[in-house]
């Protein structure tokens, strides 16, 4: 891949794609701004869905795809959706789903059977005679489908039926799925036969040949022009077989261009790295703790991608399956207890795209770090600034926060060092670029007219309102960012003094103390007991309560009378739905408990809520959100806890009502329940100094015991035993350490007065 400072980019601070008509404006703004979703595609809470490396693949439970329009399933690579339709008949009508699953990750399994079926010389068998085991397997190398049908006759005579499938390409960019802008880019060539295998054809104004070609074994009884039918016969009591591949081709490969694509690794690194457990592995006496663990870990590696040997956790599927900096620097963070390498190489790789100049079409400036890369058509040719875009007013402090906790968890110096001219590149960001009007907060204001109009990680254009329900004007200062933008200066300092230069760290602290007084005195709301949402252009405060303020805590730069006045706020009943904390109050005037981040619940958000409980001593609030989101996984396929979901009370339904088009597997909704476990047990590294402290170690009240094997501290691995005791309390015992390290367990002061 060229480096991206030599890559070509379009000119100057604008870009040379068409300007949007005053049409397709008012129509991006009615979507943008009034619907404030990821998708207008139907949903797809219940997909099936399996990944390996860049292709990915969503279907309906019973492994098909509809061949109509308005929906989100589909076989996709390098943000292309390669197939939109697959369709299976038996005799006519389409089987009946009795169990599906895709719990490997990389292959899902479908049981089928027969409804009754009528055939055309009068025989009827009858529903149930014959059960069709469906396996599918995805190859990111190659990179291909691969769909075994195996029928079973379960009666008494011999059968046989015929079985078509029809299948359905358009070859949409993933913008255009989602319903986001119009595409009429290249050329859609009609299906065609070619040797025996039917390709679907596409070519693509960028340049690009994108092909879908379908083959099978054996050989179809009749071919159609989207599609096949074989005559399947079936012995009394035996079976028979059909296999279907879908091979991806794109030429040329996307690699060594100006946007470069996430490349699949050879084939002995790629088993490899799939079939290695987690660095650090749990057991506990709670099935629902182990059941939720090992899914969001499995999510975890299922969403691990590479870039040019850089590991990267891509943010979601199907919405988000690429490079995204606040989302993968999210993930990293949460995950450093588990597996310290991908923060490392997502630190690099991230580092890599840096800002290096004035691009108001991508919303770029020196230092900052980017919101996302994508590698489709749409992005090719310029109609998106994503290539990359840097429209993210958080993900640059957050990347300064995730070198410093990584120095934490291993004890060395070697990445800051490395990386250090990109340290200070950000920190420059801080000070200018993200601080215009140099009062020292972090605001945004987008200049791209296709880029985002609301930066924060509540990214929606509706996202970021008053009291009354208005849109907030830019520049906006959101309260969560402040707090990202204290942490970091507080983590490089560190660093910084660690490697000798006291000047730099003195300066850095001087900032944040300085940061910390007037957030105090400018974000408090007395009135509300809690933090603003934002401050809008003049400073003004945006008084609503918000889920914000909780990352507030989790900074630290909350002032301590104010935290736990806003942790209770948090967690009173227009916040808290016993699910977990909603995004909006349901008090406020745009709560909407289906609003993408207007009153819904966030996985990832309680995450770093709760952590915030943790670092202010509300040890009971904490274990609350932790118990709620766990007891919350139960009701999702495969205890999978996805991007979000409704903010509807757990008095309301008895089980969390789903978004319709959340992403699932998504990456920080998968790091959560493994964060909320490193904050709960009180886990605080101290590599530097050899030294694990276990602070406050809390138990959810559905786990008695519970073994933290292999855990990486520095260059020392400890295994921790965690159990209840008689009082209540969790004590801990070192089962084994392998280098050396010093664990330290402080307990609660027993004076110590918390509120509930």
């Amino acid at each position: 891949m060229t480096p991206p400072e030599k890559q070509p980019r379009s000119g100057g601070r604008t870009r040379g794609a068409r300007p949007l008509s005053a049409t397709e404006v008012r129509q991006r703004k009615q979507r943008i701004l009034t619907h404030g979703t990821p998708s207008i595609t139907s949903s797809i809470a219940q997909a099936i869905v399996i990944k390996s490396e860049n292709i990915f693949f969503l279907t309906e439970p019973d492994g098909g795809i509809p061949l109509t329009d308005g929906h989100g399933f589909g076989l996709y690579y390098h943000d292309c959706r390669y197939l939109r339709g697959y369709e299976i008949r038996l005799a006519g009508p389409s089987p009946a789903v009795l169990a599906s699953s895709s719990h490997k990750g990389n292959e899902a399994t479908f049981q089928l059977a027969n409804p009754d079926l009528h055939l055309p010389n009068g025989q009827l068998i009858a529903k149930e005679t014959v059960g069709l085991r469906w396996t599918r397997t995805l190859d990111g190398d190659t990179p291909e489908l691969r769909d075994q049908f195996l029928f079973q006759n379960f009666g008494l005579d011999d059968l046989e039926f015929p079985l078509s499938l029809r299948f359905a390409a358009k070859f949409e960019d993933i913008f255009a799925v989602r319903g986001l802008f119009e595409e009429r880019l290249g050329t859609l060539h009609p299906p065609a036969w070619e040797d025996g295998v039917l390709v679907l054809a596409y070519d693509g104004k960028d340049g690009r040949a994108r092909r879908l070609r379908i083959a099978f074994d054996p050989f179809p009884a009749s071919r159609e022009e989207d599609g096949a039918t074989f005559h399947v016969r079936v012995p009394s009591r035996g079976t028979a077989r059909i296999a279907v591949t879908l091979r991806v081709e794109e030429e040329p490969e996307p690699s060594g261009t100006a946007v470069a694509a996430p490349r699949a690794r050879p084939e002995t690194e790629r088993h490899a790295k799939h079939e290695e457990p987690a660095r650090t592995t749990m057991q506990s006496d709670s099935l629902l703790l182990n059941a939720t663990v090992d899914r969001s870990l499995r999510d975890l590696r299922m969403l691990r991608s590479t870039i040019d040997a850089q590991e990267f956790f891509a943010a979601g599927v199907p919405w988000f399956a690429t490079l995204f900096g606040r989302d993968s620097i999210v993930t990293a963070i949460q995950t450093l207890a588990w597996e310290p390498t991908v923060a490392e190489h997502t630190a690099r790789l991230l580092a890599r795209y840096q800002g290096h100049r004035t691009d108001d079409w991508r919303d770029e400036q020196p230092g900052k770090i980017l919101h996302s890369l994508r590698v489709g058509e749409m992005a090719r040719l310029g109609e998106i600034p994503h290539t990359p875009y840097y429209g993210s007013v958080d993900a640059t402090p957050l990347f300064l926060a995730l070198i410093g906790r990584h120095a934490q968890w291993t004890g060395r110096l070697d990445l800051f060092r490395e990386l250090r001219d990109h340290v200070e590149l950000a920190l420059q960001w801080m000070r200018e670029g993200g601080d215009p009007e140099r009062d020292g907060y972090i605001t945004y204001a987008s200049t791209s007219e296709r880029g985002l109009i609301n930066q924060g990680w509540k990214d929606s254009g509706d996202a970021i309102i008053d009291a009354e329900g208005r849109l907030a004007a830019p520049p906006i200062a959101m309260v969560e960012v402040q707090g990202y933008a204290y942490l970091a200066r507080q983590l490089i300092a560190d660093l910084y003094a660690r490697d000798g230069d006291e000047d730099t760290a003195r300066t850095l602290r001087d900032e944040a103390n300085a940061l910390r007084k007037r957030f105090n005195e400018d974000f408090w709301i007395e009135s509300m007991d809690c933090y603003a949402l934002a401050l809008e252009k003049g400073n003004a405060p945006l008084r609503v309560v918000s889920s914000n303020p909780g990352q507030a805590l989790w900074s630290g730069i909350a002032d301590e009378d104010k935290a736990r006045r806003t942790a209770k706020r948090l967690m009173e009943e227009d916040m808290y739905g016993g699910w977990g904390i909603r995004t909006l109050s349901t008090r406020e005037r745009r709560y909407n408990p289906v609003g993408y981040h207007l009153g819904t619940v966030w996985p990832h958000d309680n995450s770093f809520i709760a952590a915030g409980f943790r670092r202010y001593g509300f040890d009971d609030l904490a274990k609350r959100v932790f118990t709620g989101l766990c007891e919350a996984a139960m009701h999702f396929s495969y205890y999978r806890l996805p991007e979000l979901f409704a903010g509807f009370s757990r008095e309301e339904y008895a089980e969390p009502v789903r978004y319709p088009v959340a992403c699932h597997p998504q990456a920080w909704a998968a790091g959560s329940i493994p964060y909320l476990l490193e904050t709960s047990l009180g886990l605080v590294p101290d590599a530097f100094q050899k030294r694990l402290r276990i602070v406050r170690p809390i138990l959810p009240d559905f786990v008695d015991r519970l073994e933290l094997r292999d855990m990486a501290v520095g260059d020392a691995r400890v295994t921790l035993h965690f159990h209840r005791t008689t009082g209540g309390s969790t004590a801990v015992a070192v089962l084994g350490v392998d280098g050396e390290l010093d664990v330290q367990v402080e307990g609660k002061d027993p004076d110590e007065d918390e509120d509930d």
